[in-house]
């Protein structure tokens, strides 16, 4: 039987994938049973205490038992939180390094959603890959530069560290668990029962970009807003530098520091948010939303989309667009 500890954090967490990972691992237990077969998973709530108050007071949660008294559990599971994250993870300190200890102790640890945070708090993930919610990727790679972080993906799984991407891909990750502990059998009955599609391996379809601005660099915001008002043009890197007075060496190299992108890749970007709002929200073919963005050549434009997205131009409207919703 494999000890799992639901982490209860103090500080705004996710209240639902606490209980819901809960009640899944539960469930699986019982199918176990109905099944003829022991039960896996002895879940516990651990926290730095016996009550944790969340939503202003609203909700209560009362953790099984405080970190202090697990001397060893076999997998830990880090929910998504809320807030101010470095402020979050000093608070959560012991119960980080707690964490950290049991790793080294044999443990596996999983975080969802933008509980990654907190992981990458316990630094064991110095050096390794993980995914979290796309519209925290800016924030999350300032305050951890040293993790190789892939947020187009779902889920990560490296050296017995699992994290998942963002909101409900946190289901992903826990029926993922569940094939690697009990099975692809118990994983098919689990997505079955409760109506879970875990083939979903990329939240490319799901991302919206909008450009990193929060930086004082004054002439990269200049280039950010020139391709942004300019993105049905096509727009080269020299062109920028010369609009504003700059090498082009020193336009890229400030261009990556300030948003993270390289100027072709930001330009890029841009257009491609374009096309899918096109095909979100109007009745235009795949060939003229192409024009408009400035793209002439349809082979190389159909690959950047899909290389963005994860879904062909046409699968993408098919999916998304409003008006045949």
């Amino acid at each position: 039987m494999k000890h799992v500890s639901i982490l209860v954090p103090d500080g705004e967490c996710s209240i639902t994938t606490i209980e819901g990972t809960y009640q899944i691992l539960l469930r699986v237990n019982d199918w176990l049973t109905e099944a003829g077969e022991e039960p896996m998973f002895d879940v516990q709530l651990v926290g730095q205490s016996t009550e944790v108050q969340m939503k202003a007071g609203r909700f209560r949660i009362h953790p099984d038992v405080c970190f202090t008294a697990v001397t060893r559990t076999g997998l830990i599971l880090i929910p998504s939180v809320h807030g101010d994250k470095a402020r979050i993870n000093e608070e959560n300190r012991p119960l980080l390094d707690w964490v950290a200890d049991q790793y080294r102790r044999g443990a596996a640890v999983a975080s969802m959603c933008i509980g990654a945070f907190l992981l990458a708090g316990t630094g064991l993930l110095n050096g390794r890959s993980c995914t979290t919610h796309w519209d925290f990727a800016h924030e999350f790679r300032q305050m951890f530069p040293a993790v190789n972080l892939v947020e187009d993906k779902i889920i990560t799984d490296e050296n017995n560290i699992y994290t998942s991407g963002g909101a409900y891909s946190w289901l992903n990750l826990i029926l993922y668990l569940v094939e690697k502990y009990c099975g692809r059998d118990m994983a098919v009955t689990c997505s079955k029962g409760f109506q879970v599609d875990f083939q979903r391996v990329s939240q490319s379809p799901f991302i919206i970009f909008s450009g990193q601005k929060d930086h004082e660099d004054e002439a990269v915001q200049a280039a950010q807003e020139y391709i942004e008002k300019n993105c049905h043009c096509k727009i080269t890197v020299d062109e920028l530098a010369e609009r504003l007075i700059l090498g082009r060496r020193n336009l890229e190299r400030r261009f990556k520091k300030a948003t993270g992108n390289t100027v072709m890749e930001y330009i890029q970007r841009v257009k491609m948010e374009a096309v899918k709002k096109s095909l979100e929200t109007s009745r235009l073919g795949v060939n003229e939303v192409m024009d408009r963005v400035g793209y002439t050549d349809p082979k190389a434009f159909r690959m950047t989309f899909k290389k963005v997205t994860g879904l062909s131009p046409l699968q993408y409207r098919n999916r998304y667009n409003r008006e045949y919703a």
